[in-house]
């Protein structure tokens, strides 16, 4: 046995000496008796010589309950063996864990424990849930007997405070950490010499279905947001889209690997957080020896405990905080369940306190991301109710976005119909026709929206734009979405009888619903629909609408734009008429056709000093205009 360093100033007292703390594991895992409840440290922090102590135990530790934050996946952690001679009490079960680790021995979920990890550690300090001993790992003391948890703080302080022995790997091999992870000798019982690397966990490569939906989130997340990323496929690719911004903050759970990237290049500040300017604030880590050796010693990261990083009410103080959750599935109303019987089974995590605290925070945004489909692509995540055994981690209450590999849906404050065909449009494009019947079946969409069947189709994010005005406004320009059927119709109340009379050639008094719909579902095949915006709070304000319509006989689309009037003569139909044609001839259309007013001098400058080849013929009061590509 490896003797440990001695304090040189020992805080321990008269009552025991430092070196009558220090044992062998098999000595220190022998005072575990049967019966007994058992907390494991957490994660990448879990003391892997007491673990193998234990198993080496497991004949004479009968009934023993083993309580985890978080399992992990095979082979390191060895939880498929602790769960064949234990029984396993774990909060949370990460994704890709192995089954057996999972399933006990008779089958069924066992003693997964649903709870948030905020409330854990009142859940030991109370009694409900008595901790008799604490397997966990700590750093080797320092000159006046302090210790720190390194990488897993999270509820590990709490089964310290309240278990009846603790017993403490000391391992040099664990970075020394910030914040509240010191922990006095006279806290620990027993010290077992353990130098060895700690437990590493890295991701598989997520694959281009989650590179989309993260260029798809990164887009709601502005300079200076205070993020929680969590470790998962999702955030392991975001960083790539988030370098680029500029003074975010980390308030999260857990950090892995992918923070590094942000520091690196720059993107991480913490000067706009409300709470912890500054700091990375997380309760444990779970990555490779890179983060290990990029945490230790270092101030930035600041490591607090579960009931502090994941209490809703402290998430909800901190202005601007955009929390990124995954989901397994979310049905019509956007009930989003994080695990489902079919699609496997975990728990919440942390997840449901960043739900509630980020949906309060002034300018919070909480973002369910999660792919289509499952199953190789059989089955929709999307569905018209949540299937029978579902864990529910948010309501329809409070979630703002939802993201897909086929875009955004926004949902906060939307009404049932809006909601359930946000959500469709965004559903994989196999499954859509299939939810819109479903979605009228269930009454949440109006029957007289049967005939769009077939028709949901949302432009891909490659036909997005941005042009600044004069005056150093941005506007955005993107494909219209089937949600936009409010703002389109908000539109057309606003323009003035000219405008609509340029538009349509005649005097129209309002437009029809049927016809609004017609106007916003697009097949972008044979028609193509470009909405300039502007962002507001309830998201964004259409303020110009471009079109084409394709006649396949000449391969020429016939063009045609609307402007709102305050927002005329500012050269966005400049802008719409050049995005149109990038796309258009991205289609392999020859050219424009546009039927022009006399009247209407606007449209005809813009069409003239478009840069293409044009031939107007005059028939009455209307230009005939032909623009050739090439």
């Amino acid at each position: 046995m490896t003797p440990l360093p001695r304090p040189a100033n020992d805080a321990l007292g008269p009552a025991r000496s430092y070196q009558s703390m220090v044992a062998s594991a098999t000595e220190a895992v022998g005072r575990i008796r049967p019966g007994q409840r058992v907390f494991l440290g957490t994660g990448c922090g879990q003391p892997q010589t007491l673990v193998r102590a234990l198993l080496d135990h497991a004949d004479e530790c009968a009934d023993v309950e083993i309580v985890l934050l978080v399992a992990l996946g095979e082979p390191a952690c060895r939880h498929r063996e602790l769960a064949q001679r234990f029984r396993l009490k774990p909060f949370f079960i990460a994704d890709r864990v192995d089954g057996a680790a999972r399933v006990q021995r008779d089958g069924h979920l066992g003693d997964y424990t649903p709870i948030f990890f905020s409330d854990i550690p009142e859940l030991f300090r109370s009694g409900r849930l008595p901790i008799d001993v604490a397997l966990i790992q700590v750093t080797e003391p320092e000159e006046h007997g302090l210790c720190s948890l390194g990488v897993s703080v999270d509820v590990t302080r709490s089964a310290i405070e309240n278990a009846g022995l603790v017993i403490a790997q000391v391992n040099p091999q664990m970075p020394w950490t910030t914040g509240d992870g010191l922990v006095r000798l006279d806290d620990l019982d027993i010290l077992v010499p353990g130098d060895e690397p700690l437990l590493e966990t890295a991701l598989p490569d997520p694959g281009d279905t989650a590179r989309r939906i993260a260029e798809y989130v990164a887009a709601l997340i502005p300079d200076n947001s205070t993020v929680q990323l969590g470790v998962n496929r999702i955030a392991q690719v975001l960083p790539a889209f988030l370098k680029g911004r500029h003074d975010l903050g980390i308030h999260a759970e857990v950090v892995g690997d992918e923070i590094i990237e942000l520091l690196e290049a720059g993107a991480i500040t913490g000067t706009h957080k409300s709470n912890d300017r500054g700091k990375i604030v997380c309760s444990m880590c779970l990555g490779t020896r890179k983060l290990f050796d990029r945490v230790r010693n270092n101030s930035v990261f600041c490591f607090r405990s579960a009931e502090y990083v994941s209490d809703p009410a402290v998430i909800s103080r901190q202005r601007d905080m955009a929390a990124v959750g995954l989901a397994s599935e979310i049905d019509l109303m956007g009930q989003v369940c994080a695990h489902t019987p079919e699609a496997g089974f975990s728990g919440m995590a942390s997840h449901a306190d960043f739900v509630h605290g980020a949906a309060k925070a002034r300018g919070g945004k909480m973002i369910i991301a999660l792919e289509s489909t499952r199953n190789h692509g059989t089955v929709s995540q999307s569905c018209p109710t949540s299937a029978r055994g579902a864990v529910v981690a948010a309501t329809c209450f409070e979630v703002h976005y939802v993201v897909t590999e086929y875009g955004v849906a926004y949902l906060h404050g939307k009404s049932l119909q809006e909601r359930a065909m946000a959500l469709i449009s965004i559903a994989h494009p196999d499954f859509r026709a299939k939810l819109l019947r479903e979605a009228i079946e269930q009454h949440y969409v109006s029957s007289d929206l049967a005939t769009i069947e077939g028709k949901i189709h949302v432009g891909p994010p490659a036909w997005r734009s941005a042009a600044v005005l004069d005056d150093g406004t941005l506007v955005s320009f993107r494909p219209m979405h089937p949600t936009d059927e409010p703002c389109v119709r908000d539109l057309f109340h606003s323009l003035s009888q000219q405008t609509l009379y340029y538009r349509f050639m005649s005097n129209v008094a309002r437009l029809p619903r049927r016809e609004i719909q017609n106007f916003v579902y697009v097949d972008y095949r044979s028609e193509m629909a470009i909405v300039g915006t502007l962002p507001e709070a309830y998201g964004d304000q259409i303020i110009a609408v471009g079109r084409y319509y394709l006649d396949p006989g000449t391969n020429r689309a016939e063009v045609a734009f609307i402007v709102r009037d305050n927002w005329q003569n500012r050269g966005i139909g400049t802008s719409l008429l050049r995005h149109l044609a990038t796309i258009a001839r991205g289609q392999g259309i020859a050219g424009f056709t546009a039927e022009v007013l006399v009247d209407n001098r606007a449209m005809l400058s813009v069409l003239r000093k478009s840069g293409f080849r044009l031939r107007s013929r005059l028939e009455g009061r209307v230009h005939s205009i032909e623009l050739d590509f090439e």
